[in-house]
């Protein structure tokens, strides 16, 4: 089954590890000049996702958090990726201003967090990834 599949039915996971590998799988399946928007409240593991798909896409830099430059530019092996935190911007316009797609040299991969915030934005093919936690504590992932 293809990880496109495995996501759209939904998959649960325990361990930080299987979250980064089944990030990598996504990314080497991943077409070129993808969006991918990251839905879930704080501490759903959003941004452990986005180091796995890092790790994918060939990046060797560390992956923090973007919160307070609002994203951070990584050159992998296979793709540029550009992590975007929309969390703190109030108004869409906020996300013309940060030239984004002066980054985006195909192939690349944009991951944001908080999309709601910047939505009408996005690409209409982003694809749209949910995270949340379920009452036994995994981390559920699930393509919309």
């Amino acid at each position: 089954m293809s990880i496109f599949a495995e996501l759209q039915a939904g998959i649960a996971i325990k361990l930080v590890p299987a979250t980064h590998a089944m990030a990598r799988r996504l990314a080497a399946d991943l077409p070129a000049d993808t969006t991918i928007a990251l839905h879930g409240d704080m501490g759903v593991g959003k941004t452990t996702f986005v180091q796995g798909l890092a790790q994918g896409l060939g990046v060797r830099k560390q992956v923090t958090s973007p919160a307070f430059p609002i994203y951070s530019v990584y050159h992998g092996t296979t793709h540029t990726l550009v992590h975007v935190d929309a969390y703190r911007l109030t108004d869409e316009r906020q996300i013309e201003a940060l030239l984004l797609e002066e980054f985006l040299a195909s192939p690349w991969c944009l991951a944001i967090e908080w999309p709601d915030r910047i939505h009408s934005w996005l690409p209409s093919a982003t694809l749209q990834l949910r995270l949340s936690i379920l009452s036994d504590g995994r981390h559920h992932f699930q393509l919309q």
